[in-house]
């Protein structure tokens, strides 16, 4: 099995096959490149790269997966205590790049752009460790989560097919790089297909692409943006994943753009489980449905098949080919045979559609013996034009059990003002009791919002 036949010099030689912040590697130069990074770290037990977007770091990070070794992306934003700990668990030996690593010292490899090798280095064994990315963190410290070549190339081969992806695109993305989304599905995603890869940052000028990635905060801001929605017309399909995409963002972005965006579920465990596909029709706040050969199932508290009714609500396991392998320093024992619990609640229509409502114990308020979807209210609050960010969590009352309490960062608002916004579309038992206005949402180093600390705060 080839993972990136692109790095084994199959297709056409492209010009531009990956630009990264403007600036442009070809098809034999990319070859080059990757190939010298791996000459001086093949053997290593795992491999580091600062997952910031520069053309160096993407070389280093496919060097490593062309070496044959574990490549562990650090977000940029982690501060060393986080960064520390994912070295030392991760057990990375090697520092690609010019990254920091003060309280854990490695032996550092430059990414020379310059530097070129035509090195034959063999295809690893499909079963052995791709990467090893770090979750969310949004309820607790992070997990290292062991990703084969296996799983990946399973993943991407299905989403090719329902995406119809082919090496006629052009992806253009956003999404970290060291997020599954950004790394897995975007980057590693053009170099399977045979697609150009374009990925941007904020300073970039906005080129012309088929297939568009990004998070759903992004498409957020997007949407915002009259004259930059409207150049996406061109683009064959828009896709968001990560998170649930607010339906008024969606609409927004429909009829400035004529796409509504493909929407796609997955977690770092089981990479993109749940998708709407390119010639399907997309329904509303669904994220799809399972991809051919992942297996899904929804419990309820007592661990009952919940109904396919739209309103039934469940946690939802998944059981397939694009599983991990396991976390960090656990060992063995996940894999397609296995079935993993996501910690997603979720609904399924009679369709077969999914809807994810949120995480178990963060994104549901019990309130008087019923459960209230903080996703609703978060995205009643961000539909006001001057709420920039917005977290919605259960805190304790006495009479209530748990009361909805919002925080919010905006400018110029009241809380009565929120409150009676929220109950223009929802009902009175969900708008907020209590807003709190904050200057910035906690945020783990992965960019989730940690709603634990929201909860402890009250």
């Amino acid at each position: 099995m080839t993972l990136l036949p692109a790095l084994r010099g199959f297709g056409a030689d492209r010009a531009d096959a990956v630009v990264v912040a403007g600036d442009t590697l070809s098809s034999e130069a990319l070859l080059g490149c990757v190939t010298a990074v791996a000459d001086r770290i093949k053997g290593a037990v795992a491999v580091a790269v600062e997952a910031t977007p520069s053309l160096e770091t993407v070389v280093g990070m496919l060097g490593a997966l062309h070496a044959g070794v574990p490549l562990v992306p650090l977000p940029p934003g982690a501060d060393e205590c986080e960064r520390g700990r994912i070295l030392r668990q991760s057990r990375a030996t090697v520092l690609l790049g010019r990254g920091r690593c003060d309280d854990h010292p490695l032996p550092t490899v430059p990414v020379d752009l310059r530097q070129r090798s035509s090195t034959h280095h063999p295809e690893p064994a499909p079963g052995t460790d791709a990467v090893i990315l770090y979750t969310g963190g949004a309820g607790g410290p992070p997990r290292g989560v062991r990703i084969s070549r296996r799983a990946i190339a399973a993943n991407l081969d299905l989403l090719a097919d329902a995406w119809r992806w082919s090496p006629e695109d052009v992806v253009v993305q956003q999404a970290p790089l060291f997020r599954a989304y950004g790394l897995v599905i975007g980057l590693l995603g053009a170099l399977r297909a045979g697609s150009r890869f374009v990925h941007l940052d904020r300073a970039a000028a906005r080129p012309l692409g088929t297939m568009y990635l990004a998070l759903p905060e992004q498409w957020a801001r997007v949407a915002l943006d009259v004259r930059r929605a409207r150049s996406l017309s061109a683009a064959r399909i828009l896709i968001s994943a990560d998170a649930p995409l607010a339906s008024a963002v969606a609409e927004r972005l429909r009829l400035l753009t004529s796409h509504t965006p493909v929407q796609a579920y997955g977690t770092t465990e089981t990479l993109v489980a749940l998708t709407g596909r390119a010639d399907g029709r997309t329904v509303a706040g669904a994220v799809g449905t399972p991809l051919p050969g992942v297996q899904t199932r929804v419990l309820d508290r007592e661990a009952r098949p919940v109904p396919a009714d739209g309103e039934s609500v469940g946690e939802l396991s998944v059981c397939g080919p694009t599983l991990f392998s396991g976390y960090v320093g656990a060992g063995q024992g996940i894999g397609a045979g296995h079935w993993h619990a996501t910690g997603d609640l979720v609904s399924v229509a009679a369709d077969g559609s999914y809807r994810v409502i949120g995480r178990c114990g963060l994104d549901v308020v019990h309130s008087r013996g019923r459960r209230v979807h903080a996703g609703q209210i978060e995205e009643a609050l961000l539909s006001h034009p001057g709420v920039r960010d917005a977290a919605v969590v259960g805190t304790p009352h006495d009479g209530l059990g748990e009361q909805v309490t919002a925080y919010v960062v905006a400018e110029g608002l009241t809380a009565q003002m929120l409150i009676d916004h929220v109950g223009r579309y929802l009902s009175a038992g969900q708008r907020p009791r209590r807003v709190h206005f904050v200057d910035e949402l906690p945020r783990s180093a992965l960019g989730r919002i940690r709603k634990s600390l929201l909860i402890a705060a009250g």
